[in-house]
Protein backbone atom coordinates (compact mmCIF):
# COMPACT_ATOMS: atom_id res chain seq x y z
CA UNK A 1 0.00 0.00 0.00
CA UNK A 2 1.75 3.36 -1.36
CA UNK A 3 2.71 5.41 1.94
CA UNK A 4 0.61 8.26 2.47
CA UNK A 5 2.48 11.93 1.32
CA UNK A 6 1.14 15.48 1.36
CA UNK A 7 2.92 18.55 -0.10
CA UNK A 8 3.15 21.43 2.17
CA UNK A 9 1.90 23.41 -0.36
CA UNK A 10 -1.59 21.33 -0.96
CA UNK A 11 -1.65 21.59 2.75
CA UNK A 12 -1.05 25.88 3.49
CA UNK A 13 -4.09 26.47 0.83
CA UNK A 14 -6.48 23.51 2.64
CA UNK A 15 -5.79 25.71 5.80
CA UNK A 16 -5.92 29.13 3.92
CA UNK A 17 -8.88 28.21 2.33
CA UNK A 18 -10.66 26.55 5.70
CA UNK A 19 -9.25 29.84 7.63
CA UNK A 20 -10.89 32.20 5.16
CA UNK A 21 -14.10 29.97 4.92
CA UNK A 22 -15.01 29.24 8.54
CA UNK A 23 -13.17 32.18 9.77
CA UNK A 24 -9.74 31.93 11.68
CA UNK A 25 -11.12 32.08 15.49
CA UNK A 26 -13.66 28.83 14.43
CA UNK A 27 -10.74 27.15 12.70
CA UNK A 28 -8.69 28.19 16.25
CA UNK A 29 -11.86 26.59 18.11
CA UNK A 30 -11.64 23.45 16.85
CA UNK A 31 -8.31 22.81 16.79
CA UNK A 32 -8.20 23.54 20.65
CA UNK A 33 -11.08 21.44 20.97
CA UNK A 34 -9.14 18.57 19.33
CA UNK A 35 -6.17 19.18 21.09
CA UNK A 36 -4.19 19.27 18.05
CA UNK A 37 -0.92 22.02 17.66
CA UNK A 38 -2.16 25.41 18.15
CA UNK A 39 0.34 26.61 15.06
CA UNK A 40 -1.75 24.02 12.85
CA UNK A 41 -4.06 26.90 12.19
CA UNK A 42 -1.30 29.18 10.50
CA UNK A 43 0.01 28.43 7.00
CA UNK A 44 2.81 29.81 6.99
CA UNK A 45 3.94 27.04 9.79
CA UNK A 46 2.74 24.10 8.22
CA UNK A 47 4.71 25.33 4.97
CA UNK A 48 7.70 23.63 7.01
CA UNK A 49 6.34 20.39 7.15
CA UNK A 50 7.37 17.54 4.97
CA UNK A 51 5.12 15.20 3.23
CA UNK A 52 5.09 12.51 5.89
CA UNK A 53 4.15 15.37 8.94
CA UNK A 54 2.30 17.35 6.09
CA UNK A 55 -0.17 14.15 5.19
CA UNK A 56 -0.65 13.73 9.13
CA UNK A 57 -2.10 17.07 9.81
CA UNK A 58 -4.05 17.16 6.74
CA UNK A 59 -5.98 13.81 7.95
CA UNK A 60 -6.41 14.92 11.50
CA UNK A 61 -7.31 18.41 11.01
CA UNK A 62 -10.25 16.86 8.57
CA UNK A 63 -10.94 14.64 11.61
CA UNK A 64 -11.37 17.41 14.30
CA UNK A 65 -13.95 18.90 11.61
CA UNK A 66 -15.62 15.85 11.11
CA UNK A 67 -15.72 15.87 14.87
CA UNK A 68 -16.76 19.22 15.34
CA UNK A 69 -19.39 19.97 12.75
CA UNK A 70 -20.39 15.92 12.69
CA UNK A 71 -22.51 15.68 8.96
CA UNK A 72 -22.16 18.85 8.46
CA UNK A 73 -18.41 18.86 7.72
CA UNK A 74 -19.22 16.58 4.40
CA UNK A 75 -20.68 20.26 2.67
CA UNK A 76 -18.17 22.13 4.67
CA UNK A 77 -15.35 20.02 3.00
CA UNK A 78 -16.57 19.69 -0.16
CA UNK A 79 -16.83 23.32 -0.51
CA UNK A 80 -13.29 23.66 0.87
CA UNK A 81 -12.17 21.05 -2.32
CA UNK A 82 -13.84 23.18 -4.90
CA UNK A 83 -12.31 26.76 -3.55
CA UNK A 84 -9.05 24.61 -3.73
CA UNK A 85 -8.66 24.17 -7.62
CA UNK A 86 -7.88 27.16 -9.23
CA UNK A 87 -5.47 28.44 -6.66
CA UNK A 88 -3.88 25.37 -6.69
CA UNK A 89 -3.72 25.36 -10.56
CA UNK A 90 -2.29 28.93 -10.89
CA UNK A 91 0.45 27.68 -8.09
CA UNK A 92 1.27 24.34 -9.93
CA UNK A 93 4.64 23.75 -11.99
CA UNK A 94 4.59 24.96 -15.63
CA UNK A 95 4.49 21.62 -17.05
CA UNK A 96 0.73 21.51 -15.45
CA UNK A 97 -0.55 24.51 -16.15
CA UNK A 98 0.41 23.62 -20.15
CA UNK A 99 -1.36 20.88 -20.25
CA UNK A 100 -4.60 22.95 -18.38
CA UNK A 101 -4.54 25.77 -20.68
CA UNK A 102 -4.61 22.89 -23.68
CA UNK A 103 -7.10 21.11 -22.17
CA UNK A 104 -10.12 23.60 -22.86
CA UNK A 105 -8.79 23.70 -26.28
CA UNK A 106 -10.53 19.88 -26.78
CA UNK A 107 -13.91 19.24 -27.67
CA UNK A 108 -16.04 19.10 -24.82
CA UNK A 109 -16.02 14.91 -25.02
CA UNK A 110 -12.50 14.70 -25.00
CA UNK A 111 -11.79 17.58 -21.89
CA UNK A 112 -12.87 15.28 -18.38
CA UNK A 113 -10.39 12.88 -18.67
CA UNK A 114 -7.51 15.29 -19.47
CA UNK A 115 -8.82 17.78 -16.56
CA UNK A 116 -9.01 14.51 -13.66
CA UNK A 117 -5.84 13.45 -15.71
CA UNK A 118 -4.51 17.13 -14.68
CA UNK A 119 -5.58 17.27 -11.33
CA UNK A 120 -4.39 13.46 -10.61
CA UNK A 121 -0.67 15.75 -11.42
CA UNK A 122 -1.50 18.26 -8.84
CA UNK A 123 -2.46 15.77 -6.01
CA UNK A 124 0.36 13.27 -6.52
CA UNK A 125 3.77 12.83 -4.96
CA UNK A 126 4.74 10.41 -6.47
CA UNK A 127 4.43 9.23 -9.88
CA UNK A 128 1.40 7.28 -10.17
CA UNK A 129 0.02 8.25 -6.88
CA UNK A 130 -2.97 8.89 -8.19
CA UNK A 131 -4.50 7.63 -11.62
CA UNK A 132 -7.17 8.34 -14.25
CA UNK A 133 -9.57 4.98 -15.84
CA UNK A 134 -12.13 4.85 -17.97
CA UNK A 135 -15.05 2.92 -16.49
CA UNK A 136 -17.11 1.52 -19.20
CA UNK A 137 -19.21 4.91 -20.06
CA UNK A 138 -17.85 6.80 -17.08
CA UNK A 139 -14.58 7.37 -15.03
CA UNK A 140 -12.62 6.62 -12.61
CA UNK A 141 -10.18 8.90 -10.56
CA UNK A 142 -8.09 6.23 -7.64
CA UNK A 143 -6.09 7.88 -5.15
CA UNK A 144 -4.00 5.09 -4.15
CA UNK A 145 -2.25 6.96 -1.14
CA UNK A 146 -4.87 9.06 0.06
CA UNK A 147 -3.38 11.38 2.58
CA UNK A 148 -6.76 12.02 4.07
CA UNK A 149 -7.50 8.99 5.25
CA UNK A 150 -3.89 8.15 7.32
CA UNK A 151 -5.02 6.87 10.53
CA UNK A 152 -8.54 7.63 10.31
CA UNK A 153 -11.11 4.73 10.61
CA UNK A 154 -14.86 4.70 9.53
CA UNK A 155 -18.23 3.08 8.77
CA UNK A 156 -18.01 5.34 5.23
CA UNK A 157 -15.88 7.27 2.86
CA UNK A 158 -14.31 10.71 3.87
CA UNK A 159 -12.61 11.58 0.93
CA UNK A 160 -14.75 15.24 0.80
CA UNK A 161 -12.00 17.60 -0.31
CA UNK A 162 -10.59 15.19 -3.05
CA UNK A 163 -14.49 14.90 -3.81
CA UNK A 164 -14.66 18.59 -4.27
CA UNK A 165 -11.66 19.27 -6.05
CA UNK A 166 -13.26 16.44 -8.85
CA UNK A 167 -16.54 18.64 -9.05
CA UNK A 168 -15.07 21.87 -9.61
CA UNK A 169 -12.42 20.74 -12.05
CA UNK A 170 -14.56 18.88 -13.66
CA UNK A 171 -17.30 22.47 -14.20
CA UNK A 172 -13.92 24.43 -15.18
CA UNK A 173 -13.31 22.41 -18.09
CA UNK A 174 -16.82 22.07 -19.18
CA UNK A 175 -19.69 24.05 -17.37
CA UNK A 176 -21.66 21.36 -16.29
CA UNK A 177 -22.09 19.66 -12.86
CA UNK A 178 -21.18 15.74 -12.66
CA UNK A 179 -22.47 13.01 -10.34
CA UNK A 180 -19.37 11.96 -8.63
CA UNK A 181 -19.35 9.43 -5.78
CA UNK A 182 -16.61 7.75 -3.62
CA UNK A 183 -17.33 4.21 -4.19
CA UNK A 184 -13.63 2.31 -1.96
CA UNK A 185 -12.24 4.65 0.85
CA UNK A 186 -9.12 3.79 2.59
CA UNK A 187 -10.69 4.64 5.80
CA UNK A 188 -13.42 2.07 5.54
CA UNK A 189 -10.82 -0.50 4.77
CA UNK A 190 -10.08 -0.60 1.00
CA UNK A 191 -7.03 -0.79 -0.91
CA UNK A 192 -7.72 2.40 -2.29
CA UNK A 193 -9.80 5.14 -2.32
CA UNK A 194 -11.76 5.44 -5.66
CA UNK A 195 -14.26 8.63 -7.14
CA UNK A 196 -16.84 7.25 -9.56
CA UNK A 197 -17.65 9.88 -12.42
CA UNK A 198 -20.86 9.11 -14.17
CA UNK A 199 -21.03 10.78 -17.84
CA UNK A 200 -23.93 9.11 -18.72
CA UNK A 201 -25.43 10.34 -22.07
CA UNK A 202 -23.26 13.57 -21.67
CA UNK A 203 -20.60 14.28 -24.70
Amino acid sequence: MPESLLSARFLKHFVNTLSADLGPEALSTVIEKAELPAEWSQANHLGTLDEVRAAEAYARLQAALRTSFGRGARGILLRIGGKMWEPLLAEAPLTVRTQAGLVKRLPLGLRRKSTLETLARLLSIREGGVTVHTLDLNLLLVDHASPSTLGQSDHAPICFVTQGLIREALFWAVGEEHDIEEINCRAVGAADCKFKITLGGLT
